[in-house]
């Protein structure tokens, strides 16, 4: 239970979001022109989703976050000068690309546009997976992973822009078809998990077939690969 000074605590907390979600929008905003801007990076991504969190969605947030705080007997010590820092995912965007491979030229072209514009890495990147092959593949790529519990597969950055105003912004990479599985997770399954016990198993089986249907995408442009090497070698 949330006492008073609590609530009261969080409604500052929302309303302090409200009035700074301009600076949000345009952080946003400006990030994804500068990537679709980037002809390196704009070469290997289907398209760029950019969005600012929901007050109410934070709102909710925050309630989870002070009950976890409350379970653990720890103090719930966010404030209007700490939550643009605490609270990383207020502005989003993501990244989608069409086949596991192309992560490593967009990691290598990120990067080069995150250094020419002084954007700060606060976190990341960090592979969220659940495949153990596939945790396998980013840890040769050079990318750290963590154990995604919910059949969830997103490689994560958390970026602060070259400015006085603390705010950060959450960027995330994933393919075409983990973006379908997201998308009908997120609408079904969050911000409160779903009570019904067939709507998570068939949710379950969706990211299991859309990872095949990945799994399957990643062949076929190796193969392709394959194919061309053999050919160049042959003329």
């Amino acid at each position: 239970m949330a006492s008073k000074a609590q609530k009261t605590l969080i409604e500052e907390l929302v309303q302090h979001y409200r009035d700074n979600i301009p600076e949000f929008q345009k952080f946003a905003s400006v990030l994804r022109t500068q990537i679709l801007g980037t002809r390196d990076l704009r070469k290997h991504i289907e398209f760029v989703r950019d969005r600012v969190k929901d007050p109410d969605h934070l709102r909710e947030k925050l309630y989870r976050k002070l009950s976890e705080a409350n379970s653990k007997g720890r103090a719930f010590d966010y404030s209007t000068k700490n939550l643009f820092v605490r609270i990383n995912d207020l502005a989003g965007l993501r990244i989608i690309h069409l086949h596991t491979q192309q992560i490593i030229p967009i990691r290598n072209s990120l990067r080069a546009l995150l250094d020419e514009e002084r954007y700060r890495v606060i976190e990341g990147p960090t592979a969220r997976t659940w495949d153990e092959e596939y945790k396998q593949f980013f840890k040769d790529v050079g990318i750290a992973t963590k154990t995604s519990k919910n059949l969830y597969t997103s490689i994560h950055y958390v970026l602060k822009p070259n400015r006085k105003t603390p705010i950060t912004c959450e960027l995330q990479v994933r393919t075409l078809l983990e973006e379908v599985w997201g998308q009908v997770d997120h609408e079904l399954n969050y911000p409160q998990e779903s009570e019904s016990l067939a709507c998570k198993e068939q949710l379950a089986a969706l990211a299991r077939a859309t990872w095949s249907c990945n799994r399957l995408i990643d062949a076929i442009y190796r193969t392709k690969a394959d194919f061309d090497r053999l050919r160049s070698l042959e003329s």
